[in-house]
């Protein structure tokens, strides 16, 4: 890997122009508040707060449940079409800004769904601000479907069969919501026919729940990618096999410490990880929940844990490295992350 000399006082500006992918982010943990107020108003909603102000008031999560329980109330407010491409929207300008290239967004249509709010409707939304980001924005974006891992397998696949008709405007399948108490193997039937249908497969896993469901969702749901996975580190052989097989995690710093998987950045373990060989990413997960987009994760986890230009090419990297991009999408891109890191280099 090549060796890049940045000053620390230069290395936040390399962070925020340096080309990247964002792999783990929920669109709906997007939905800022200003958006959340404005939607309910455009459809009579009725929401528990006040304000802008109280809603943010309520973003104290002391785990990822009284975080779930805070969005999926905020969720209640995408009824149309047009609320899903707003949302979208509104991330993928901002990932432009941020010098974005390729994004990857997961969608939970169940939490809409059982609202009443069809499949069709959520995905055209989406959709729609996806082709218009290639576009207008020159981002990529493409779509994952999730399962909520609360609910049954049987809702997961009757969730499967009712995107079928919409099966070419997303590209896999992922597994999310409350980790504790519900083991990837939950999900073994649904996933088995994902693959069978070519769909790219990823799940949750090891951020809450121990480092056995990395394990299950590797060998029992047989994923491409492991989002979080933080937790890997309490199995030695564990992490050895996850640097062997080059298998991507999605670590979402900001979120962990949010909601108290680390007590403080300083304490997150991404740079034991990269230090064990792994192949990490940095992603924003539910940004307008935990505090900031994908460049205020890079910032904030650079100074936190003191990495340097190094680091920082090999994040952006993987991330590349790490998506469902095609080859030839995956080498035009970092051509680009080598001609930034080059720029700064030379300007050093």
């Amino acid at each position: 890997m090549p060796q890049y000399a940045v000053s620390s006082d230069r290395l936040p500006a390399l962070l925020q122009a340096m080309p990247k992918a964002e792999l783990h982010i929920h669109i709906e943990g997007s939905l800022e508040p200003e958006l959340i107020f404005a939607l309910a108003q455009r459809n009579g909603v009725q929401l528990a707060y006040s304000s802008v102000e109280a809603l943010r008031a309520a973003y104290a999560f002391t785990d990822l449940q009284s975080f779930l329980d805070i969005y999926y109330a905020g969720a209640s407010v995408l009824l149309k079409e047009d609320d899903f491409h707003d949302m979208a929207w509104a991330y993928l300008t901002k990932a432009a800004a941020e010098n974005v290239l390729h994004t990857e967004l997961f969608f939970d249509p169940q939490t809409h769904t059982e609202r009443g709010v069809s499949f069709e409707t959520v995905i055209k939304g989406l959709s729609r601000a996806c082709d218009r980001a290639r576009a207008e924005l020159g981002v990529d974006a493409t779509l994952i479907m999730c399962f909520l891992r609360h609910l049954s397998e049987e809702d997961a696949i009757k969730t499967l069969e009712a995107s079928l008709p919409w099966r070419d405007l997303f590209i896999g399948v992922g597994l999310d919501s409350s980790e504790r108490g519900h083991p990837p193997e939950k999900f073994t039937q649904v996933f088995a026919r994902c693959r069978e249908l070519g769909l790219h497969v990823v799940a949750h896993a090891g951020e809450e729940g121990p480092a056995q469901y990395i394990i299950n969702a590797l060998d029992i749901l047989k994923v491409e990618r492991i989002d979080h996975g933080v937790r890997c580190v309490e199995d030695a052989a564990l992490v050895k096999r996850l640097a062997a097989e080059g298998m991507p995690l999605t670590v979402c710093p900001l979120s962990n410490v949010k909601l108290c998987v680390f007590k403080t950045m300083a304490d997150h373990n991404l740079k034991t990880l990269l230090d064990a060989g792994l192949k990490v990413t940095i992603n924003s997960d539910d940004p307008a929940y935990f505090g900031g987009y994908l460049n205020q994760n890079f910032l904030e986890t650079f100074a936190g844990l003191g990495l340097d230009a190094d680091a920082a090419y090999t994040l952006a990297r993987n991330s590349f490295e790490a998506s469902f991009a095609t080859d030839e999408a995956k080498a035009g891109w970092i051509a680009r992350l080598d001609a930034t890191f080059a720029s700064f280099t030379a300007a050093a």
